[in-house]
Protein backbone atom coordinates (compact mmCIF):
# COMPACT_ATOMS: atom_id res chain seq x y z
CA UNK A 1 0.00 0.00 0.00
CA UNK A 2 1.34 3.32 -1.11
CA UNK A 3 1.30 6.30 1.40
CA UNK A 4 -0.83 9.83 0.03
CA UNK A 5 2.04 12.00 0.12
CA UNK A 6 4.37 9.55 -1.60
CA UNK A 7 1.83 9.46 -4.59
CA UNK A 8 1.06 13.32 -4.46
CA UNK A 9 4.85 13.60 -5.07
CA UNK A 10 5.01 16.33 -8.14
CA UNK A 11 1.55 17.36 -7.91
CA UNK A 12 0.71 21.32 -8.02
CA UNK A 13 -1.19 21.08 -4.37
CA UNK A 14 -3.38 24.47 -3.61
CA UNK A 15 -4.24 23.00 -0.08
CA UNK A 16 -4.67 19.80 2.26
CA UNK A 17 -6.67 19.05 5.32
CA UNK A 18 -6.57 15.46 7.15
CA UNK A 19 -3.57 13.09 7.52
CA UNK A 20 -1.49 12.84 4.55
CA UNK A 21 0.63 9.89 5.60
CA UNK A 22 -2.98 7.85 5.03
CA UNK A 23 -2.24 4.03 3.08
CA UNK A 24 -3.91 4.54 -0.28
CA UNK A 25 -4.72 0.96 -1.42
CA UNK A 26 -6.02 2.24 -5.50
CA UNK A 27 -6.26 5.34 -7.14
CA UNK A 28 -9.96 5.77 -8.51
CA UNK A 29 -11.71 8.44 -10.71
CA UNK A 30 -15.23 6.88 -11.29
CA UNK A 31 -16.85 6.43 -7.67
CA UNK A 32 -18.44 3.36 -9.33
CA UNK A 33 -14.93 1.53 -8.78
CA UNK A 34 -14.12 2.85 -5.27
CA UNK A 35 -13.62 0.20 -2.81
CA UNK A 36 -12.41 0.26 1.43
CA UNK A 37 -9.41 2.42 1.15
CA UNK A 38 -9.39 3.66 -2.27
CA UNK A 39 -8.01 8.03 -3.59
CA UNK A 40 -10.89 9.44 -5.57
CA UNK A 41 -10.05 11.65 -7.80
CA UNK A 42 -12.49 14.17 -8.89
CA UNK A 43 -12.39 15.25 -12.80
CA UNK A 44 -14.42 17.41 -14.63
CA UNK A 45 -15.11 15.31 -17.28
CA UNK A 46 -16.50 15.90 -21.02
CA UNK A 47 -20.19 14.42 -19.86
CA UNK A 48 -19.82 14.54 -16.16
CA UNK A 49 -17.91 16.00 -13.25
CA UNK A 50 -16.49 14.04 -10.81
CA UNK A 51 -16.82 16.71 -8.19
CA UNK A 52 -20.86 15.77 -7.96
CA UNK A 53 -19.51 12.14 -7.04
CA UNK A 54 -17.23 12.86 -3.87
CA UNK A 55 -19.96 12.27 -1.39
CA UNK A 56 -21.17 9.01 -3.12
CA UNK A 57 -17.31 7.95 -3.39
CA UNK A 58 -16.97 8.62 0.84
CA UNK A 59 -19.94 6.49 1.11
CA UNK A 60 -18.20 3.64 -0.36
CA UNK A 61 -14.85 3.79 1.89
CA UNK A 62 -12.72 6.41 -0.27
CA UNK A 63 -10.72 7.70 2.53
CA UNK A 64 -8.88 10.17 0.39
CA UNK A 65 -10.68 13.06 -2.22
CA UNK A 66 -8.42 15.08 -4.46
CA UNK A 67 -10.24 17.83 -6.17
CA UNK A 68 -9.85 21.10 -7.72
CA UNK A 69 -12.92 22.98 -5.62
CA UNK A 70 -13.27 21.59 -2.50
CA UNK A 71 -17.20 20.67 -0.96
CA UNK A 72 -18.90 23.24 0.99
CA UNK A 73 -19.39 20.75 3.94
CA UNK A 74 -15.59 18.93 4.62
CA UNK A 75 -16.20 15.08 7.09
CA UNK A 76 -13.87 14.18 10.27
CA UNK A 77 -11.47 11.24 8.90
CA UNK A 78 -10.96 11.96 5.56
CA UNK A 79 -8.32 13.68 3.70
CA UNK A 80 -9.03 16.18 1.47
CA UNK A 81 -6.50 17.39 -1.14
CA UNK A 82 -7.06 20.65 -3.46
CA UNK A 83 -5.10 20.30 -6.76
CA UNK A 84 -5.04 23.03 -9.63
CA UNK A 85 -5.80 20.80 -12.02
CA UNK A 86 -7.58 17.08 -11.42
CA UNK A 87 -7.10 15.26 -14.84
CA UNK A 88 -3.22 16.15 -14.59
CA UNK A 89 -2.55 15.00 -10.80
CA UNK A 90 -4.36 11.62 -11.77
CA UNK A 91 -1.84 11.07 -14.56
CA UNK A 92 1.19 12.04 -11.81
CA UNK A 93 -0.64 9.81 -9.13
CA UNK A 94 -0.45 6.92 -11.24
CA UNK A 95 2.92 7.57 -11.84
CA UNK A 96 3.95 7.16 -8.45
CA UNK A 97 1.91 4.95 -7.50
CA UNK A 98 3.49 2.27 -10.27
CA UNK A 99 6.57 3.64 -9.11
CA UNK A 100 7.47 5.39 -12.06
CA UNK A 101 7.72 2.93 -14.73
CA UNK A 102 7.96 5.09 -17.94
CA UNK A 103 11.43 6.03 -16.26
CA UNK A 104 12.50 2.42 -16.93
CA UNK A 105 11.56 2.13 -20.56
CA UNK A 106 11.72 4.35 -23.49
CA UNK A 107 8.48 5.74 -24.25
CA UNK A 108 7.48 7.03 -27.75
CA UNK A 109 4.45 9.22 -28.29
CA UNK A 110 3.19 9.40 -31.85
CA UNK A 111 0.46 12.59 -32.52
CA UNK A 112 -1.06 13.76 -35.84
CA UNK A 113 -4.23 13.43 -37.62
CA UNK A 114 -3.68 9.91 -40.11
CA UNK A 115 -0.18 7.83 -39.61
CA UNK A 116 -0.90 7.80 -35.39
CA UNK A 117 -1.48 3.91 -35.72
CA UNK A 118 0.89 2.67 -38.63
CA UNK A 119 3.54 4.55 -37.46
CA UNK A 120 3.41 3.18 -33.87
CA UNK A 121 2.68 -0.38 -34.86
CA UNK A 122 5.00 -0.45 -37.73
CA UNK A 123 7.35 0.39 -34.60
CA UNK A 124 6.41 -2.51 -32.44
CA UNK A 125 6.87 -4.79 -35.03
CA UNK A 126 10.37 -3.38 -36.42
CA UNK A 127 11.55 -3.18 -32.70
CA UNK A 128 10.52 -7.03 -32.13
CA UNK A 129 11.71 -8.19 -35.04
CA UNK A 130 15.14 -6.64 -34.13
CA UNK A 131 15.01 -8.91 -30.70
CA UNK A 132 13.46 -6.16 -28.32
CA UNK A 133 10.93 -6.69 -25.78
CA UNK A 134 8.32 -3.89 -26.94
CA UNK A 135 4.98 -2.51 -25.78
CA UNK A 136 2.27 -1.17 -27.72
CA UNK A 137 -1.15 1.28 -26.66
CA UNK A 138 -2.96 1.89 -29.95
CA UNK A 139 -6.00 2.41 -31.10
CA UNK A 140 -6.44 -1.20 -33.14
CA UNK A 141 -4.78 -3.38 -29.61
CA UNK A 142 -2.78 -2.84 -26.68
CA UNK A 143 0.18 -5.45 -27.10
CA UNK A 144 3.26 -6.40 -24.86
CA UNK A 145 5.67 -8.16 -27.26
CA UNK A 146 2.49 -10.50 -29.04
CA UNK A 147 0.01 -10.72 -26.41
CA UNK A 148 -2.76 -8.61 -27.11
CA UNK A 149 -4.87 -6.54 -24.78
CA UNK A 150 -8.35 -4.85 -25.32
CA UNK A 151 -7.75 -1.33 -26.02
CA UNK A 152 -11.41 1.02 -25.40
CA UNK A 153 -9.75 4.64 -26.44
CA UNK A 154 -7.02 5.73 -28.54
CA UNK A 155 -4.70 6.36 -25.95
CA UNK A 156 -5.77 4.51 -22.35
CA UNK A 157 -7.33 6.75 -19.35
CA UNK A 158 -4.19 7.74 -16.91
CA UNK A 159 -4.17 4.88 -14.54
CA UNK A 160 -4.38 2.31 -17.31
CA UNK A 161 -1.71 3.45 -18.94
CA UNK A 162 1.05 3.63 -15.98
CA UNK A 163 -1.17 0.41 -15.21
CA UNK A 164 0.05 -0.81 -18.77
CA UNK A 165 3.77 0.66 -18.57
CA UNK A 166 4.27 -1.38 -15.15
CA UNK A 167 3.24 -4.54 -16.68
CA UNK A 168 5.56 -4.03 -19.60
CA UNK A 169 8.48 -2.83 -17.39
CA UNK A 170 8.00 -6.05 -14.97
CA UNK A 171 7.90 -8.27 -18.39
CA UNK A 172 11.07 -7.15 -19.29
CA UNK A 173 10.02 -4.49 -22.08
CA UNK A 174 12.74 -2.01 -23.04
CA UNK A 175 10.58 0.17 -25.50
CA UNK A 176 6.75 1.43 -25.71
CA UNK A 177 5.35 3.17 -28.52
CA UNK A 178 1.89 5.36 -27.86
CA UNK A 179 -0.46 6.60 -29.53
CA UNK A 180 -1.65 9.93 -28.40
CA UNK A 181 -4.96 11.29 -29.49
CA UNK A 182 -5.76 15.28 -29.29
CA UNK A 183 -8.72 14.25 -26.58
CA UNK A 184 -5.41 12.24 -24.81
CA UNK A 185 -3.02 14.99 -24.13
CA UNK A 186 -5.78 18.16 -23.29
CA UNK A 187 -7.37 15.30 -20.82
CA UNK A 188 -3.93 14.56 -19.33
CA UNK A 189 -4.34 10.76 -20.12
CA UNK A 190 -0.71 10.91 -20.79
CA UNK A 191 0.58 13.24 -17.76
CA UNK A 192 3.44 11.45 -15.78
CA UNK A 193 5.09 9.81 -18.54
CA UNK A 194 8.73 10.69 -19.17
CA UNK A 195 8.99 10.66 -23.05
CA UNK A 196 11.73 9.84 -24.94
CA UNK A 197 11.00 11.63 -28.24
CA UNK A 198 7.77 12.21 -29.95
CA UNK A 199 6.35 12.19 -33.37
CA UNK A 200 4.46 14.81 -35.37
CA UNK A 201 2.78 13.00 -38.62
CA UNK A 202 0.50 15.58 -39.97
CA UNK A 203 -2.59 17.18 -39.20
CA UNK A 204 -6.09 17.94 -41.11
CA UNK A 205 -9.31 18.75 -40.13
CA UNK A 206 -11.03 16.33 -37.82
CA UNK A 207 -12.14 16.38 -34.44
CA UNK A 208 -13.55 19.58 -34.74
CA UNK A 209 -16.97 18.98 -32.59
CA UNK A 210 -14.34 17.99 -29.45
CA UNK A 211 -11.65 21.01 -29.80
CA UNK A 212 -14.30 23.76 -31.47
CA UNK A 213 -11.58 25.32 -33.99
CA UNK A 214 -8.66 24.21 -36.05
CA UNK A 215 -6.94 26.24 -33.83
CA UNK A 216 -7.65 24.71 -30.70
CA UNK A 217 -6.81 21.34 -32.21
CA UNK A 218 -3.76 21.80 -33.31
CA UNK A 219 -2.50 23.69 -29.56
CA UNK A 220 -3.86 20.67 -28.43
CA UNK A 221 -1.03 18.63 -30.22
CA UNK A 222 1.45 21.39 -29.88
CA UNK A 223 0.55 20.68 -25.74
CA UNK A 224 2.44 17.09 -26.52
CA UNK A 225 5.80 18.97 -27.83
CA UNK A 226 5.67 21.86 -25.27
CA UNK A 227 6.05 19.55 -22.47
CA UNK A 228 8.84 17.21 -23.55
CA UNK A 229 12.05 17.23 -21.59
CA UNK A 230 15.56 18.81 -22.82
CA UNK A 231 16.92 15.22 -22.90
CA UNK A 232 14.19 13.82 -25.96
CA UNK A 233 13.38 13.85 -29.25
CA UNK A 234 10.66 15.81 -31.42
CA UNK A 235 10.47 14.27 -34.89
CA UNK A 236 8.11 16.37 -37.42
CA UNK A 237 6.79 15.78 -40.71
CA UNK A 238 8.64 18.56 -42.76
CA UNK A 239 6.51 18.43 -45.49
CA UNK A 240 3.40 19.60 -43.12
CA UNK A 241 3.41 23.61 -42.22
CA UNK A 242 2.60 22.79 -38.68
CA UNK A 243 5.62 20.92 -38.49
CA UNK A 244 7.47 23.75 -37.32
CA UNK A 245 4.84 25.23 -34.97
CA UNK A 246 4.89 21.87 -33.56
CA UNK A 247 8.90 22.55 -32.60
CA UNK A 248 8.21 25.97 -31.29
CA UNK A 249 9.08 26.84 -27.36
CA UNK A 250 9.95 22.32 -27.75
CA UNK A 251 12.93 21.90 -25.33
CA UNK A 252 14.04 18.50 -26.95
CA UNK A 253 16.06 18.16 -29.76
CA UNK A 254 14.22 19.23 -33.31
CA UNK A 255 14.56 16.83 -36.35
CA UNK A 256 12.54 15.94 -39.80
CA UNK A 257 11.29 14.15 -42.14
CA UNK A 258 10.12 15.00 -45.43
CA UNK A 259 9.89 13.88 -48.83
CA UNK A 260 9.33 17.32 -50.78
CA UNK A 261 11.90 19.87 -48.37
CA UNK A 262 15.00 19.61 -46.83
CA UNK A 263 15.36 16.87 -43.93
CA UNK A 264 17.65 14.94 -41.36
CA UNK A 265 15.60 11.70 -42.83
CA UNK A 266 14.67 12.24 -46.62
CA UNK A 267 13.30 10.08 -49.49
CA UNK A 268 12.00 9.77 -52.99
CA UNK A 269 9.31 7.64 -54.06
CA UNK A 270 10.56 5.77 -57.23
CA UNK A 271 7.91 3.68 -57.52
CA UNK A 272 4.05 3.45 -56.17
CA UNK A 273 1.65 0.47 -56.90
CA UNK A 274 -0.89 -1.63 -55.40
CA UNK A 275 2.04 -4.60 -54.96
CA UNK A 276 4.12 -1.80 -52.89
CA UNK A 277 6.20 1.01 -52.78
CA UNK A 278 10.19 2.02 -53.95
CA UNK A 279 12.10 4.64 -52.20
CA UNK A 280 14.77 5.84 -52.60
CA UNK A 281 16.71 6.66 -49.32
CA UNK A 282 20.04 8.11 -49.55
CA UNK A 283 20.86 6.94 -52.32
CA UNK A 284 19.66 3.07 -51.18
CA UNK A 285 16.40 1.63 -53.08
CA UNK A 286 14.12 0.11 -51.05
CA UNK A 287 11.21 -2.07 -51.31
CA UNK A 288 8.60 -1.97 -49.01
CA UNK A 289 5.34 -3.74 -48.72
CA UNK A 290 3.37 -0.86 -48.36
CA UNK A 291 1.33 1.49 -50.53
CA UNK A 292 1.19 5.17 -51.17
CA UNK A 293 2.94 8.34 -50.35
CA UNK A 294 1.02 8.69 -46.84
CA UNK A 295 3.17 5.56 -46.01
CA UNK A 296 6.18 6.46 -47.18
CA UNK A 297 5.97 9.35 -44.59
CA UNK A 298 5.00 6.98 -41.75
CA UNK A 299 7.83 4.24 -42.87
CA UNK A 300 10.33 7.73 -43.09
CA UNK A 301 9.37 8.56 -39.36
CA UNK A 302 9.48 4.91 -38.31
CA UNK A 303 12.75 5.25 -39.68
CA UNK A 304 13.90 8.79 -37.80
CA UNK A 305 12.53 7.22 -34.47
CA UNK A 306 14.44 3.95 -34.91
CA UNK A 307 18.38 5.78 -36.02
CA UNK A 308 17.37 8.46 -32.71
CA UNK A 309 17.27 5.33 -30.50
CA UNK A 310 20.50 4.77 -31.57
CA UNK A 311 19.97 1.54 -34.09
CA UNK A 312 22.12 1.48 -37.14
CA UNK A 313 20.03 2.43 -40.22
CA UNK A 314 20.78 -0.55 -43.09
CA UNK A 315 19.69 -3.01 -40.26
CA UNK A 316 16.23 -0.97 -39.93
CA UNK A 317 15.72 -0.60 -43.52
CA UNK A 318 16.21 -4.48 -44.22
CA UNK A 319 13.85 -5.05 -41.52
CA UNK A 320 11.31 -2.64 -41.99
CA UNK A 321 11.17 -3.82 -45.86
CA UNK A 322 9.70 -7.11 -44.88
CA UNK A 323 6.75 -5.54 -42.70
CA UNK A 324 3.32 -5.39 -44.03
CA UNK A 325 1.57 -2.57 -41.38
CA UNK A 326 -1.46 -1.85 -38.90
CA UNK A 327 -4.50 -4.17 -39.60
CA UNK A 328 -7.13 -2.08 -41.37
CA UNK A 329 -4.88 0.17 -43.31
CA UNK A 330 -5.16 -0.55 -46.92
CA UNK A 331 -5.71 -4.01 -46.25
CA UNK A 332 -6.23 -6.05 -50.22
CA UNK A 333 -8.72 -8.99 -50.67
CA UNK A 334 -8.35 -9.99 -54.35
CA UNK A 335 -10.74 -12.58 -55.07
CA UNK A 336 -12.65 -13.43 -58.62
CA UNK A 337 -10.51 -10.72 -60.48
CA UNK A 338 -11.98 -7.82 -58.34
CA UNK A 339 -10.06 -6.33 -55.47
CA UNK A 340 -11.07 -4.49 -52.72
CA UNK A 341 -9.67 -2.71 -50.07
CA UNK A 342 -10.36 -1.90 -46.79
CA UNK A 343 -8.95 1.19 -44.76
CA UNK A 344 -9.52 3.31 -41.82
CA UNK A 345 -9.38 6.47 -43.87
CA UNK A 346 -12.40 8.48 -42.13
CA UNK A 347 -11.05 12.32 -42.34
CA UNK A 348 -11.48 14.05 -45.83
CA UNK A 349 -7.75 14.25 -46.30
CA UNK A 350 -6.94 10.23 -44.91
CA UNK A 351 -10.14 9.32 -47.92
CA UNK A 352 -8.47 11.80 -49.87
CA UNK A 353 -5.02 10.18 -49.83
CA UNK A 354 -5.90 6.40 -49.68
CA UNK A 355 -8.07 7.32 -53.27
CA UNK A 356 -5.36 9.25 -54.69
CA UNK A 357 -3.16 6.08 -54.24
CA UNK A 358 -5.39 4.04 -55.87
CA UNK A 359 -5.97 6.15 -58.32
CA UNK A 360 -2.14 6.31 -59.44
CA UNK A 361 -2.07 2.67 -59.44
CA UNK A 362 -5.00 2.33 -61.64
CA UNK A 363 -4.20 1.28 -65.51
CA UNK A 364 -7.00 2.99 -66.82
CA UNK A 365 -9.80 -0.11 -67.84
CA UNK A 366 -10.95 -0.42 -64.50
CA UNK A 367 -13.82 1.47 -62.39
CA UNK A 368 -13.05 2.08 -58.57
CA UNK A 369 -16.12 2.00 -56.58
CA UNK A 370 -15.97 3.67 -53.29
CA UNK A 371 -18.18 2.81 -49.93
CA UNK A 372 -17.91 5.45 -47.55
CA UNK A 373 -20.09 6.55 -44.31
CA UNK A 374 -19.32 9.21 -41.36
CA UNK A 375 -19.95 8.43 -37.61
CA UNK A 376 -22.32 9.63 -35.67
CA UNK A 377 -21.70 12.06 -32.52
CA UNK A 378 -18.61 13.56 -34.39
CA UNK A 379 -17.52 16.81 -36.56
CA UNK A 380 -20.49 16.85 -38.96
CA UNK A 381 -18.81 19.77 -40.95
CA UNK A 382 -16.44 16.78 -42.48
CA UNK A 383 -19.48 14.82 -43.90
CA UNK A 384 -19.77 17.14 -47.38
CA UNK A 385 -16.28 16.90 -47.91
CA UNK A 386 -16.06 13.20 -46.95
CA UNK A 387 -18.89 12.90 -49.65
CA UNK A 388 -17.63 14.83 -52.15
CA UNK A 389 -13.91 13.68 -52.23
CA UNK A 390 -16.00 10.53 -53.08
CA UNK A 391 -17.65 10.95 -55.21
CA UNK A 392 -14.98 13.11 -57.53
CA UNK A 393 -12.00 10.40 -56.86
CA UNK A 394 -14.40 7.73 -57.77
CA UNK A 395 -16.59 5.84 -60.94
CA UNK A 396 -18.92 5.42 -58.58
CA UNK A 397 -19.74 6.19 -54.98
CA UNK A 398 -22.07 4.36 -52.04
CA UNK A 399 -22.36 6.59 -49.21
CA UNK A 400 -23.76 4.50 -46.33
CA UNK A 401 -23.39 3.79 -42.67
CA UNK A 402 -20.37 4.01 -40.35
CA UNK A 403 -21.07 3.84 -36.61
CA UNK A 404 -24.39 5.99 -36.35
CA UNK A 405 -23.94 5.53 -32.68
CA UNK A 406 -27.10 8.13 -31.12
CA UNK A 407 -27.64 10.02 -34.39
CA UNK A 408 -29.95 8.78 -37.08
CA UNK A 409 -28.10 7.50 -40.10
CA UNK A 410 -30.41 8.96 -42.39
CA UNK A 411 -29.45 12.48 -41.37
CA UNK A 412 -25.96 11.86 -41.60
CA UNK A 413 -26.32 10.63 -45.01
CA UNK A 414 -28.16 13.50 -45.70
CA UNK A 415 -25.15 16.18 -44.63
CA UNK A 416 -23.19 13.90 -46.75
CA UNK A 417 -24.86 14.21 -49.48
CA UNK A 418 -24.84 18.31 -49.49
CA UNK A 419 -21.53 17.54 -50.48
CA UNK A 420 -22.57 15.83 -54.16
CA UNK A 421 -23.17 18.12 -56.83
CA UNK A 422 -25.87 18.30 -59.44
CA UNK A 423 -23.79 17.04 -62.13
CA UNK A 424 -22.36 13.86 -60.33
CA UNK A 425 -25.93 12.57 -58.93
CA UNK A 426 -26.01 10.25 -61.28
CA UNK A 427 -22.80 8.46 -60.46
CA UNK A 428 -23.66 8.47 -56.52
CA UNK A 429 -25.99 6.18 -54.30
CA UNK A 430 -26.90 6.17 -51.39
CA UNK A 431 -27.62 2.57 -49.53
CA UNK A 432 -28.88 3.42 -45.29
CA UNK A 433 -27.61 -0.71 -44.77
CA UNK A 434 -23.58 -0.84 -44.76
CA UNK A 435 -23.59 -4.55 -45.84
CA UNK A 436 -26.60 -3.99 -48.06
CA UNK A 437 -23.54 -0.89 -49.43
CA UNK A 438 -21.03 -3.28 -49.50
CA UNK A 439 -22.90 -5.79 -51.64
CA UNK A 440 -24.05 -3.51 -54.18
CA UNK A 441 -20.74 -2.38 -54.79
CA UNK A 442 -19.72 -6.31 -55.18
CA UNK A 443 -22.46 -6.66 -57.77
CA UNK A 444 -21.64 -3.34 -59.54
CA UNK A 445 -18.16 -4.11 -59.61
CA UNK A 446 -16.71 -6.69 -62.91
CA UNK A 447 -12.98 -8.33 -63.05
CA UNK A 448 -10.36 -5.95 -62.27
CA UNK A 449 -12.39 -3.53 -60.78
CA UNK A 450 -11.54 -1.66 -57.84
CA UNK A 451 -13.37 -1.47 -54.79
CA UNK A 452 -12.81 0.76 -51.53
CA UNK A 453 -14.51 0.30 -48.51
CA UNK A 454 -13.53 2.86 -46.16
CA UNK A 455 -14.03 4.58 -42.56
CA UNK A 456 -14.03 1.34 -39.94
CA UNK A 457 -10.79 -0.32 -41.05
CA UNK A 458 -9.66 -2.56 -38.33
CA UNK A 459 -13.15 -2.14 -36.75
CA UNK A 460 -14.90 -5.43 -36.00
CA UNK A 461 -18.27 -4.04 -34.75
CA UNK A 462 -21.11 -0.62 -35.69
CA UNK A 463 -22.03 1.05 -33.05
CA UNK A 464 -26.01 2.09 -33.13
CA UNK A 465 -27.93 3.54 -30.32
CA UNK A 466 -25.40 2.82 -27.58
CA UNK A 467 -24.89 -1.33 -28.52
CA UNK A 468 -22.16 -2.28 -30.32
CA UNK A 469 -22.79 -4.84 -33.23
CA UNK A 470 -20.28 -7.43 -35.09
CA UNK A 471 -19.90 -5.83 -38.28
CA UNK A 472 -16.69 -6.69 -39.89
CA UNK A 473 -15.51 -4.97 -43.72
CA UNK A 474 -13.71 -7.62 -44.44
CA UNK A 475 -15.47 -10.25 -43.41
CA UNK A 476 -18.68 -8.75 -45.40
CA UNK A 477 -16.72 -8.02 -48.65
CA UNK A 478 -14.84 -11.60 -48.70
CA UNK A 479 -18.21 -13.27 -48.46
CA UNK A 480 -19.70 -11.33 -50.81
CA UNK A 481 -16.63 -11.31 -53.77
CA UNK A 482 -17.25 -15.35 -52.96
CA UNK A 483 -21.08 -15.81 -53.74
CA UNK A 484 -19.70 -14.10 -57.45
CA UNK A 485 -16.99 -16.76 -57.76
CA UNK A 486 -19.84 -19.45 -57.28
CA UNK A 487 -22.36 -17.68 -59.28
Amino acid sequence: MKVLKDILYKVSLTSTTGDMELGVKDIVFDSRHVTEGSAFVAIKGTQVDGHEFIEKAIGLGAQSIVCEQLPVKLLDGITYVEVVNSARALGIMASNYFDNPSESIKVIAITGTNGKTTTATLLHQLFMRMGYSTGLLSTVENKINETVIHATHTTPDAVSVQALLRRMVKEGCTHCFIEASSHAIVQERIAGLKLAGAVFTNISHDHLDYHGTFDAYIKAKKKLFDELPKDAFALVNGDDKRGSVMLQNCKASHQTFALKSPADFKAKIISNTLEGLELDINSKLIWFRMIGAFNAYNLLAVLGVTVLLGEEEDEVLRELSGIRGAKGRFDRISIAGITAIVDYAHTPDALDNVLKTINGARTGGEQLITVVGCGGNRDKTKRPIMAKIAVQESDKAILTSDNPRFEEPEQILKDMQAGVGPSEIRKTLTIVDRREAIKTACMLSKKGDIILIAGKGHEDYQEVKGVKHHFDDTEVVTEFLQQLTQS
